[in-house]
């Protein structure tokens, strides 16, 4: 008999998706204009508290037209968290700029707002600030937005929130993905919840939001004919995928609830086990916990997080390492990083011991009892 293999984070639908594609087919609203688009950005800038929000077809879209809205060139340097998948920092690069990485800290396990100090002191000191930092929320949990914001507001440096695993996570009361000029989400497969692939821009800036969606739509001027004077993007959700995001929406915060109970029942599972250290929850804030991240010491524990990795694979169950640092990649071999203490890097930490163990909001009890008597098999 085949099993079913248990998946990282697979989608998990409301069952009321179907109402709104059937309203987009019965409308013939089928391209990336419509009432499910309008609506999904109105309900998604509701839902955060925010002006407003442009949605698209990626977080990695979003990230390319902050960019550009911020004014990012080639001669321009753009301050990033390295421990963070590859389609934060790539935007940066088409646009011809420059990365330059910064560390985590142990509280949050997201860009350390010392290391963004030294950053920015010797950016000063060669008269060189960013156009830009872009912030990574890392599996949910929020970065010291106050103490960043601080730091950058100090410099006149706009800040671009990568909120694409934290919707739904909150920082002392407010919802992430807001505390920058820019906001970025991702409905992609996996995450909290999805439009099978697709993305959002948010902002209180509504003529910024306006001119993303004009660069969304191919920079199409007005005139009767097709007539363009900058560089556009075919970046617009279509109407369908919109409609299948409102349905999404409608159970976000039931989906935060699933996840946040997940990661508790590992961690009641585990939180005796010596060796096992679980990604922190900042008191004042809330996570998501879209994925359920930690640590393992092979010394304490006996064996590796890659053997951990390996004994859940032979069952079918699927679980990842922590992402690997972007200045560890051969991408951005050459590009500057800025540690979190001269000679020490937490991310490569993190990196060299982190573990993602499954969190889908539609796993069984059954399927998680079975992802903790597998790990106990291995450790023991």
């Amino acid at each position: 008999m085949l099993q079913t293999k248990i998946f990282l984070s697979s989608p998990h639908m409301s069952g009321r998706e179907q109402k709104y594609i059937e309203e987009a087919f019965d409308l013939n609203w089928i391209a990336p204009l419509g009432n499910n688009v309008d609506q999904f950005e109105y309900e998604l800038a509701n839902y955060n508290t925010i002006a407003g929000a442009s949605v698209l077809t990626s977080g990695t879209a979003a990230i390319h037209l902050a960019l550009r809205l911020t004014e990012v060139t080639s001669a321009d340097k753009v301050f990033c968290s390295s421990l963070t998948f590859v389609a934060t920092a790539n935007p940066i690069l088409y646009q011809g700029a420059e990365p330059v990485f910064i560390d985590s800290e142990p509280e949050t396990w997201n860009m350390s707002p010392f290391a963004l100090q030294r950053a920015f002191n010797d950016a000063e000191a060669n008269g060189e600030l960013p156009k830009a930092v872009i912030v990574v929320n890392l599996y949910g949990q929020s970065a010291k937005m106050d103490e960043i914001l601080e730091i950058c507001d100090q410099y006149g440096v706009p800040v671009i929130e990568d909120a694409a695993e934290s919707l739904g996570s909150e920082f002392k009361g407010q919802k992430s993905g807001t505390f920058g000029t820019f906001g970025v989400y991702s409905f992609n497969g996996n995450k909290i919840i999805t439009t099978s692939g697709g993305g959002a821009l948010v902002s209180n800036d509504l003529e910024a939001l306006g001119k993303s969606r004009f660069l969304a739509t191919q920079a199409r001027d007005k005139a009767l004919h097709y007539q363009h004077s900058t560089v556009g993007y075919n970046y617009r959700m279509s109407n369908i995928v919109a409609g299948i995001g409102r349905a999404q929406l409608e159970v976000l915060d039931e989906r935060v609830k699933q996840r946040r109970e997940v990661f508790k029942r590992y961690y009641d599972a585990f939180k005796e086990q010596i060796g096992f250290a679980f990604m922190p929850e900042m008191e004042g804030t809330k996570s998501n916990r879209w994925l359920t991240a930690l640590t393992v010491d092979p010394e304490k524990v006996g064996v590796s997080h890659l053997d951990i990795i390996e004994a859940l694979a032979e069952e079918y169950i699927d679980a990842r390492p922590i992402w690997k640092p972007l200045h560890l990649q051969p991408l951005f071999t050459n590009n500057t990083y800025y540690p979190i203490e001269k000679g020490y890097s937490f991310s490569d930490e993190l990196y060299k011991y982190g573990l993602c163990l499954p969190s889908g909001s539609n796993m069984t009890n059954e399927q998680q009892d079975k992802v903790i008597k597998t790990i106990k098999k291995c450790i023991n």
